[in-house]
């Protein structure tokens, strides 16, 4: 037989039942409920005055809070919640700044708390941190160093897909572009970055992942075309290491946000689908306060280059003692009218610099970047069975 539970108020009627009786005397009701004299007449009396509904729990909370949040900045809260489902309590303190006294201003935690009552806020699943072991690219300044990556494709409504490029400043985390693109290809990308380097300036550095057409792991300094034309371009191109996406984590942040807003649902088309990036665009740089920036928006904060784009990239003229050998078509040198080198395709059509070193080691350059070393010797071992996709040209 299970117990039986009985709250306070079923007992304060069962103890005026009892009263009411008459069957039992006073003192014996109040020593049998545990309770004192004083109490059991504080009972009588409200039933007196208000009937049943007198042991009905009525709430303890105080009538009046003094330090209560006032409606009106709640409600802005609340819209501000709905406008961006994506942001939390500090931006949401830093914007309410132009709209309040700062004294006015709620705690990041009562923020919280405000939207958690309201429903507004959705449980997040708990992610393990780990400790970055690889390096990370800092830069100190604007424009020192930029970054440009693809955000993973998605289908929009018509079934295509769409690959959004995007490039921002890696220090002030302004977003320069936010391309969709139908594909990931050499042409479409340099385009991209022209139109941008016009607008904005040019960086010292680029840095990038290892996909296509940014970098290939299997190429000379993990070097692609796009990445020598960069170098024409005064630029030097950085990579992260294979399978480390975070670092590159300032990008990878912002695309998580991009993904967020843009692409859960996507647009029908891609005009649709540029159209909510291009919005993402302006309210991610002009109007969402950072907290690496010190709650500033990447607006704010950005510097443009004082580096302008090169329409006509220049001739370069190798130092003194360097020969220059020519890139074939096929991505080869001619070394020493007996051998074939294989470079890499990228660089057809172009000149490389090579430094002799003594001991038969030689020193290949292109322009001022080092690519890597030629040893006579093993191309005397090997005589003239080379094949060019034979790789002689190596990293020291």
């Amino acid at each position: 037989m299970p117990w039986i539970n009985t709250s306070t108020m079923d007992q304060k009627s069962e103890f005026i039942n009892l009263w009411e009786s008459n069957n039992y005397s006073f003192a014996a009701l109040c020593k049998a409920f545990g309770i004192s004299r004083t109490a059991g007449y504080n009972i009588i009396n409200k039933y007196k005055e208000f009937g049943p509904s007198a042991f009905v729990e009525s709430s303890k909370a105080p009538f009046s809070q003094p330090n209560r949040t006032p409606v009106e900045i709640e409600e802005a809260i609340i819209a501000l919640r709905k406008d961006h489902k994506n942001w939390g309590a500090r931006k949401f303190a830093t914007l309410l700044k132009s709209q309040f006294p700062e004294e006015m201003i709620p705690s990041v935690t009562t923020i919280n708390n405000i939207l958690g009552r309201n429903g507004l806020i959705e449980p997040r699943k708990r992610v393990k941190r780990v400790k970055p072991v690889y390096p990370i690219f800092t830069p100190v300044e604007c424009n020192e160093v930029w970054s440009a990556d693809f955000k993973g494709k998605f289908k929009m409504g018509n079934k295509k897909y769409c690959h959004p490029l995007t490039i921002a400043d890696s220090f002030s985390r302004f977003v320069f572009s936010s391309k969709g693109l139908y594909s990931e290809n050499y042409k479409s990308v340099k385009k991209e970055f022209t139109r941008v380097f016009k607008e904005f300036g040019m960086p010292h550095q680029i840095h990038t992942d290892n996909g296509t057409p940014f970098g290939s792991i299997r190429a000379i300094k993990r070097f692609t075309q796009l990445s020598y034309w960069f170098i024409d371009l005064g630029i030097m191109p950085v990579f992260s290491d294979p399978a480390h996406p975070e670092q590159n984590g300032r990008h990878e942040r912002m695309h998580r946000d991009l993904k967020a807003e843009c692409a859960m649902p996507p647009a029908y088309n891609l005009t649709g689908q540029q159209r909510s990036m291009n919005h993402f665009l302006n309210e991610y740089n002009n109007i969402r306060p950072h907290e690496a920036l010190e709650m500033k928006t990447p607006a704010k904060v950005h510097v443009r280059s004082r580096r302008p784009f090169i329409d006509k990239i220049e001739d370069y003229y190798y130092p003194d003692g360097i020969q220059l050998q020519y890139v074939t078509k096929n991505g080869a040198i001619r070394w020493k009218a007996y051998y074939w080198i294989y470079m890499t395709r990228a660089l057809a059509g172009k000149y490389v610099g090579i430094e002799e070193l003594g001991n038969g080691v030689w020193k290949v350059f292109y322009r001022n970047v080092f690519l890597g070393y030629i040893n006579d010797k093993l191309l005397k071992y090997r005589e003239k069975s080379i094949r060019l996709t034979d790789n002689i040209v190596s990293t020291m």
